[in-house]
């Protein structure tokens, strides 16, 4: 195996980065090891260790490194040969029953087994095999895999099996020293298993996720990750959180999502948000607080009172008071991460965030307001154990911004705490500092709408035809086959897709888009012809390869091509999988995020990829959502700055954008396309188009992807208060929107609501229909033969299109 002198590079700053994406959450002393030694090594992730989730969010690698294998090149002795190899022949069995399993309900749906196959997860086996082998410790590594397509569910995924259950205590009363590892890419329920003293959760971290584990357990690395997410015992999971419908999925818990809802209700959790434990010990006190302005900065002193060399995180919340609007018990504001210190050293950190970005929606009167009365500042090391440490006063209510009403109304009154539990009833300490907030230092913004665009000149010499191919992704043929496993590319074989090459000879070239966003997923394998690149086989389909249909008389409409023609030379690229979303989130660290987004740019300049699909940034609501190891965190705060700062790494490199998605409230993936999410106009703008608003302001990424569901009974991608309202004259966007995939080749199999339309997504302000298809030509030209789409609106998507197109290329 050759690598390339980029892979080689890459893949070693990725090593250097991956223990900060790390959580530990249960520790007693034991680890790290002395040195490698006799380990009994167990568990379904020993062997076959996760790098990441599957569906857009895989990288084809040209290696992956499993925990097994980097303990032994650590220099570790494995004990457990045999346990490791009964257990492969359990599983290879229980996945020829799962395979049947999909086929025979695919074949009830009368659907393809693929696209039932797409993200299903094989449930964990129960077996019975001896814990043969002994050594200086034990070392149980769970897995689980989520994937694109499917949802989470509890029984033997979200929850652990009997037979882990039994395993994983059973070690834990054998062994002076044992770790459990989760190599996960979401929460599990580790309620039955609490009695472990030594818990690490090593996340999905890419193709050196064993080395990334081999390298904490001999201290050469710590662990300095926390949760971006909740961790709550299944049994303890509120209904609240709706979920699971094929039709309709109410929002009820309002704003309260994540630690909202259990730190507001005090909820008994896991492990809270925020939390993480390293091999050293810290303390923080606050050095004081100040206000500039509408800014209020609180300083820390920080100070690693343990044995070993470490990094803490510094969280700062704000409960605010409640008066007309209720109010969690504290919401994120802002954090520092220090830098590495040494034990007995100390370091000075502050936080610093502006009065205005806290600012609640009040949808009576279609503002952003700060109510009067204290702002309570508080901090620590998670979002339970929290000091009071400051106050700031308002005398009377501010307007920070009034907007449009917009995006419909849900049939449903939010979730709101009894006032027991109400953040604005609590007693405020008055020994504490009060800061008071003038009113003027809060300039109200003033939001445009319905602001003109200027038509380019080149836009407007084209025809109508050439406006509509321009509106719609390339195709070729009728545009499904590849285009539908995101494999619809010429220009970079095993892109997902590009914009229109029938307009090469006006002067305007093509876009590459290739899928992320755990790195650029492409194919590893190509050739090259006069037609443009094609893949050898289809990479794309390797995860759903069981489902094809033998002999492979079908797989031909999925593939873009299978075998070069005679005499062509097959050449190769391979990327570099860099950490899950979730697992980035757990750094707490914009740096990290960024030189991720700069390995990922670097190579999408390598490869000749100018749009990258990702970041994906949808809120963590429901622990069951399958694609969750993609998205950043339940905060919206976390989720945009790390958007942003992954956004920046990518766009430092010429000719390369970022496409944030999916835009928005795409919380789940049983039925995506054609399932309407019912969301407050509240809940909405404060957590789930808060860390776009966030990225887009902070980073300006070239495009946003809109999502497939409906919000309040319009798809997403044909509302223009979004698009338009919310996007362009709120947030400031300045780029393109593209739809999801497959927007017009998806049947609608007998649900409540209609697929979207080409003209109407067109007509909302979405630039380019994707991947295109030529229902899609034929639905926009019939509309403007109709007059309900206008010429004028295309020469607006085409001009904002061409602008993207000329800044990448």
């Amino acid at each position: 195996m050759k690598l390339t002198e980029l892979e080689r590079k890459n893949a070693g700053r990725v090593r250097g980065l991956q223990a900060e994406c790390t959580v530990l959450l249960k520790k007693n002393g034991d680890f790290p090891l002395d040195g490698p030694c006799r380990i009994a090594l167990y568990g379904n992730g020993a062997r076959n260790t996760m790098r990441g989730g599957t569906g857009s969010g895989e990288v084809y690698s040209h290696f992956t490194v499993s925990v097994e294998k980097a303990l032994e090149k650590a220099g570790f002795t494995i004990t457990t040969k045999k346990w490791l190899d009964a257990y492969d022949g359990i599983v290879k069995k229980s996945r020829t029953a799962f395979v049947n399993e999909i086929k025979e309900r695919a074949r009830k749906k009368h659907v393809s087994p693929v696209f039932e196959g797409m993200g299903a997860v094989m449930p964990e086996p129960e077996y019975n095999i001896p814990l043969s082998g002994s050594g200086d410790a034990a070392v149980y590594v769970l897995s689980r895999i989520c994937g694109e397509g499917n949802d989470r569910v509890a029984e033997k995924d979200i929850m652990l099996t009997d037979t882990e259950c039994r395993t994983i205590l059973e070690l834990n009363r054998k062994f002076d020293k044992f770790m459990l590892v989760l190599n996960v890419g979401g929460p599990v329920d580790l309620s039955p298993v609490l009695e472990v003293k030594n818990i690490l959760l090593l996340s999905q971290l890419g193709a050196l996720t064993g080395i990334a584990f081999s390298d904490i357990l001999l201290g050469k690395k710590t662990p300095s990750g926390k949760l971006a997410t909740t961790w709550v015992s299944w049994p303890e999971y509120p209904e609240l959180f709706e979920f699971g419908d094929a039709d309709d999925t109410r929002y009820r818990e309002g704003i309260y999502v994540g630690y909202r809802y259990f730190n507001t209700v005090g909820s008994k959790v896991l492990f809270p948000f925020g939390y993480g434990l390293s091999y050293t010990d810290f303390s923080v006190k606050d050095t004081g607080a100040e206000l500039n302005g509408g800014k209020v900065t609180v300083g820390f002193e920080v100070e690693n009172i343990g044995n070993y060399s470490g990094k803490e995180v510094v969280q700062l919340y704000v409960s605010k008071p409640s008066g007309k609007l209720d109010q969690p018990s504290a919401v994120l504001s802002g954090w520092a991460k220090t830098e590495k210190l040494a034990p007995k050293s100390s370091t000075k950190v502050s936080v610093t965030f502006d009065m205005a970005d806290i600012a609640s929606f009040d949808t009576e009167s279609s503002s952003y307001i700060l109510e009067k009365g204290d702002y309570v500042l508080k901090y620590g090391t998670d979002s339970v154990k929290l000091t009071p440490c400051a106050i700031v006063r308002i005398a009377d209510e501010i307007v920070v911004k009034e907007v449009r009403k917009a995006f419909g109304t849900p049939d449903f009154e939010d979730f709101k705490p009894v006032k027991e539990q109400d953040a604005g009833n609590e007693k405020t300490d008055i020994s504490l500092p009060v800061l008071v907030l003038d009113p003027e230092a809060i300039k109200k913004e003033t939001v445009v709408y319905d602001v003109e665009t200027v038509i380019d000149d080149k836009v407007k010499s084209l025809s109508d035809e050439e406006l509509v191919y321009l509106n719609i992704g390339a195709y070729f043929g009728s545009g499904v086959g590849g285009s539908m496993i995101g494999n619809a590319g010429r220009l970079v074989a095993g892109a997902a897709g590009e914009t229109t090459e029938k307009l090469r000879n006006k002067g305007i070239p093509s876009l590459s888009m290739a899928d992320g966003p755990a790195g650029v997923r492409i194919s590893k394998k190509y050739w090259v012809d006069e037609t443009g690149a094609h893949s050898v086989g289809n990479t794309m389909l390797e995860g759903l390869s069981d489902f094809l249909p033998k002999p492979a008389a079908l797989v031909g409409k999925f593939l873009s091509s299978s075998k070069p023609k005679r005499g062509a030379e097959v050449k190769t690229h391979y990327a570099t999988a860099i950490p899950i979303g979730t697992a980035l989130a757990q750094s707490w660290n914009l740096k990290l995020v960024e030189k991720c987004g700069d390995i990922v740019g670097s190579e999408m300049q390598e490869f000749g990829v100018h749009l990258w699909l990702a970041p994906a940034m949808n809120i963590h609501r429901n622990i069951r959502c399958g694609r969750n190891f993609e998205y950043y965190s339940e905060d919206p705060l976390i989720s945009g700055k790390m958007a942003a700062a992954i956004t920046v790494g990518v766009q430092k490199h010429s000719g390369c954008g970022v496409t944030i998605k999916h835009f928005c409230v795409n919380n789940q993936e049983y039925n995506r396309c054609f399932n309407n999410s019912l969301v407050s106009e509240r809940a909405l703008r404060e957590i789930y188009l808060k860390g776009y608003e966030i990225c887009i302001r902070e980073a300006q990424p070239k495009t946003v992807m809109s999502s497939y569901n409906l919000l309040n009974g319009v798809h997403t991608n044909e509302r223009k208060d979004l698009l338009e309202g919310a996007l362009r004259n709120e947030f400031g966007f300045k780029g393109i929107v593209m739809t999801d995939w497959l927007i017009g080749s998806v049947p609608n199999c007998g649900t409540k609501h209609p697929k979207s339309c080409a003209s109407r997504i067109a007509a909302a302000g979405g630039e380019i229909v994707m991947p295109g298809c030529k229902a899609d030509h034929d639905d926009m030209t019939a509309a403007l033969k109709t007059g309900s789409l206008t010429r004028k609106q295309l020469e607006i998507n085409a001009t904002r299109l061409l602008k993207v197109i000329r800044s990448l290329t």
